[in-house]
């Protein structure tokens, strides 16, 4: 797999260029090959598949089950252009295909979707080896440089040197802006820029975010060598979004050297990065007890200690101790302690600033990418007739939870269809012949 194959100089009308070799692309392919077409998938990367593997090293999270308007409600303000997408291939479909590949699967506590085994190398190899015996080609450590003069002249730095692909018909799945390493570094986006592609900034989604604090950014020296790394467990964030609308999540999140991450705050990170995008901050909700009522922690924080210091009190009475304890002082001016009232509100909703998102290479996923405005129904781009998108390039972002990856394989077999459909039109002789 790592050795590439040299492109014959005149292939064959009907063969397609997937560039891109993560889930998206690899939809495209399938779709493509199931439909007569010669399908070769070029990739920068020595092998297929590397973020993919990399997201199911702690246990690969396919979909989710929970019903589908909620399932659609994940994608925000593109639900309007994911929903057809996910109507010709959801949560159900995504698992039917992984059991024709011989990977069972089942569903967890939370809701989510997991391969019988937890792992995605199984369902990786049985996928790739379906997609060879279909005769996909497989090109890697071909990146993509963009277009030659002419627009369907595809530019590539190989193992071999610079070469030029003739493809009337290419699908695009690149990839986001996160985790450079596995592939995705958003390098294609001043291409598509100059051909007149509207593309969207590319921003962190699911993310980490520093914090600030009134005497500064980052958290102090003290809080910081005792609980960088402790989770927050059984907590709940809330915060009003750039619209006026509150958003309340519960779950769990850790703190890190600078700031917060983990899948609570991924969860709140889509508002709480664009509040910050507007007014320079964010400021988010802390309920370090969301199993108590804020009247019955209000009596216990007054209900009289004795000689036991106020730390022994709090966690005698509401359990609150370590890192919860920490960052009520860590967030809390001196004063407040005096005052039950005003301590018991901040164990209910305890301020905390967000000042930045962690960088995007940090991120699980990304933000922005080719605006759907630039796509037509079948997600060919306007602007350049022949060229298809899929995946996380194209703008949109879900939370994690199997959103992602099922949007991104939805949105393949989408352009694989919507390829076919247009290699057909332009070439009906050629298409009939592969058929």
């Amino acid at each position: 797999m790592n050795k590439p194959d040299l492109i014959a100089a005149a292939p064959p009308l009907n063969r397609i260029a997937v560039i891109g070799a993560g889930p998206a692309g690899l939809m495209a392919a399938e779709v493509l090959a199931q439909g007569g077409a010669a399908v070769d998938v070029y990739d920068a990367m020595p092998s297929v598949g590397r973020k993919f593997l990399l997201a199911g090293k702690g246990g690969l999270n396919l979909t989710h089950s929970e019903a589908i308007s909620p399932f659609l409600g994940r994608y925000g303000a593109r639900r309007q252009r994911i929903e057809p997408l996910l109507n010709a291939f959801g949560p159900e479909a995504l698992r039917a295909w992984a059991h024709g590949l011989g990977i069972g699967t089942f569903v967890g506590s939370s809701g989510r979707v997991f391969p019988a085994d937890m792992k995605a190398a199984p369902l990786l190899r049985a996928w790739l080896h379906r997609l060879r015996e279909a005769g996909v080609r497989f090109h890697m450590r071909h990146r993509w440089l963009g277009w030659a003069p002419q627009p369907s002249s595809l530019r590539f730095i190989a193992p071999q040197g610079e070469v030029t692909i003739e493809s009337p018909c290419t699908v695009l799945a690149l990839g986001g802006g996160s985790w450079a390493r596995l592939g995705s570094d958003g390098a294609w986006v001043p291409w598509l820029v100059q051909r007149g592609i509207d593309v969207a900034p590319l921003l962190p989604s699911n993310c980490g975010f520093d914090v600030a604090r009134a005497e500064g950014p980052g958290w102090s020296e003290h809080f910081r060598s005792r609980f960088a790394g402790q989770p927050l467990k059984t907590v709940a964030l809330s915060v009003v979004d750039a619209n006026g609308t509150a958003l309340r999540q519960r779950g769990e999140f850790v703190i890190t050297e600078q700031g917060v991450e983990g899948s609570l705050v991924y969860a709140l990170s889509a508002p709480a990065r664009d509040l910050i995008v507007q007014q320079g901050h964010a400021v988010v909700q802390l309920d370090l007890l969301p199993d108590r009522d804020a009247d019955f922690v209000r009596a216990e924080v007054a209900r009289p200690r004795g000689a036991r210091s106020l730390s022994t009190h709090l966690k005698s009475r509401l359990g609150i101790d370590g890192v919860k304890a920490g960052l009520l002082h860590e967030l809390l001016p001196r004063e407040a302690f005096a005052d039950p009232t005003r301590l018991a509100e901040a164990i209910k909703a305890l301020p905390l600033r967000l000042a930045a998102a962690r960088p995007l290479d940090e991120a699980i996923s990304s933000a922005g990418g080719v605006r759907f405005e630039a796509l037509d129904e079948g997600v060919m781009v306007k602007a350049a007739a022949g060229v298809f998108c899929a995946g996380e390039m194209l703008d949109w972002e879900a939370p994690t939870g199997g959103y992602l990856l099922t949007a991104c394989c939805a949105s393949g077999r989408a352009a694989g269809h919507a390829a076919l459909m247009y290699q057909s039109a332009a070439s009906p002789v050629a298409h009939c012949a592969a058929s």
